[in-house]
């Protein structure tokens, strides 16, 4: 018996495979700020490819291939003293910024590896910086770079800016308001000239609404964590400086700011810091053993506090900006971010002149031996705390 064939199954013919084409990468813009990621696997990562500044006249398109999470930046407040002041004498707002030189930024990428490239672009962050301080209004700012010079002379302020020496682009700039304050003398410390490094230093005497006087001094000290004696004798000659100057203007209060490269634990601090008043305003939780702020730097290979404000005798801190929670800093993976235009944060304070900053040069010189004890006590600075939540290049920070 003949059998039936078995009927043919109909199949859809199989599509033609073609290789996989990676769709190219278009160069990126001229100056523009390229993230570069690398396998895991792969060879030894070199950290200077990640922030590149491309040939010039590149078409203007950039790729990233992760754009890191970005969270909004809780507010900061202002923290009174426990004591309110009796003094009813003139007040003057200051705010310490260190704002990251741009070349800095651009030398030393491997602190802002997990730094959004458009975050890091200087346009950006310029914006993001002269909004903070705009926001603040302090009468005096001290940073340490002039390229916002010009959009804060618009908005009232004059300003000095104290290059470094050699090939370093960056230094110290000082911005006042010229309808409050009044320049009466300034002087400047080039720390090369004393075989120091090329930090610099700037020191002002100002008048307040043509009655009240004060020194105030801005630095940047040398980063490296190996040379802690330069760093001491850069703090030092600013503390000499100052003294000398107050005394020229008959015992006038002092305020010294910036970043001091130096943590609360530092050991080679001078000996008048450690001898200084704590101001401990605030959440004891939110606060290190030293009183400090826990953090006012943030970036790859550090956390924690390096930027001050010291005043000494004539004056009263009526109240400070609070930092930023470090829980806050950490999940941000380091800073700047989309909107902190800085590896630092701006640190604010308000002082009001008391009494004993109006004595006259004939009170002084009637008790010689008090004054040297009140000399001695202006010399130790006391010093601004704030609260917060829980082998490197001379350069960086």
């Amino acid at each position: 018996m003949a059998s039936a064939a078995p009927r043919s199954r109909l199949t859809p013919p199989t599509p033609a495979m073609h290789p996989h084409r990676k769709r190219a990468r278009s160069p990126p813009a001229s100056g523009s700020l390229v993230r570069c990621s690398s396998s895991g696997n792969g060879a030894p990562r070199d950290h200077r490819r990640r922030w590149q500044s491309p040939a010039a006249g590149s078409p203007g398109r950039v790729y990233q291939r992760h754009r890191a999470q970005q969270y909004g930046v809780p507010s900061r407040r202002w923290v009174l003293a426990e004591e309110a002041s009796t003094s009813d004498g003139d007040a003057c707002t200051i705010m310490s910024y260190n704002i990251l030189a741009d070349n800095n930024a651009h030398y030393h990428p491997d602190l802002y590896l997990d730094v959004p490239w458009d975050a890091m672009r200087w346009d950006s962050r310029r914006r993001l910086i002269i909004r903070e301080i705009r926001h603040w209004d302090p009468d005096l700012e001290v940073d340490r770079f002039r390229d916002i010079a010009t959009e804060m002379e618009n908005r009232g302020y004059q300003s000095r800016f104290k290059g470094r020496t050699g090939d370093a682009k960056d230094g110290c700039a000082t911005f006042w308001k010229s309808k409050g304050l009044h320049l009466l003398e300034e002087d400047s410390i080039d720390f090369s000239e004393y075989n120091l490094r090329n930090n610099v230093a700037q020191i002002f005497v100002f008048e307040l609404n043509r009655a009240q006087k004060l020194v105030v001094g801005n630095i940047h000290v040398l980063f490296n964590p190996k040379r802690g004696d330069v760093k001491l004798g850069q703090i030092r000659m600013l503390l000499e400086k100052a003294n000398a100057l107050a005394e020229k203007w008959g015992g006038i209060p002092i305020v010294l700011a910036g970043d001091f490269n130096s943590t609360p634990d530092f050991t080679e601090v001078p000996m008048e810091r450690r001898r200084s008043k704590k101001c401990n305003w605030g959440n004891s939780n939110n606060r290190g053993h030293h009183g400090e702020p826990l953090a006012t730097s943030y970036h790859k290979k550090f956390l924690g506090t390096v930027d001050y404000l010291w005043y000494t005798a004539g004056l009263e801190c009526s109240r400070v900006l609070d930092t930023l929670p470090v829980g806050f800093l950490r999940r941000t993976r380091g800073l700047p971010t989309r909107e902190i235009g800085s590896d630092h944060l701006p640190i604010v304070a308000e002082f009001v002149f008391t009494e004993s900053a109006a004595s006259t040069d004939s009170d002084q010189e009637d008790e010689s031996d008090e004054d040297k004890e009140s000399e001695e006590e202006a010399t130790r600075g006391q010093h601004i705390y704030f609260s917060s939540d829980s082998d490197s290049s001379d350069e960086v920070g």
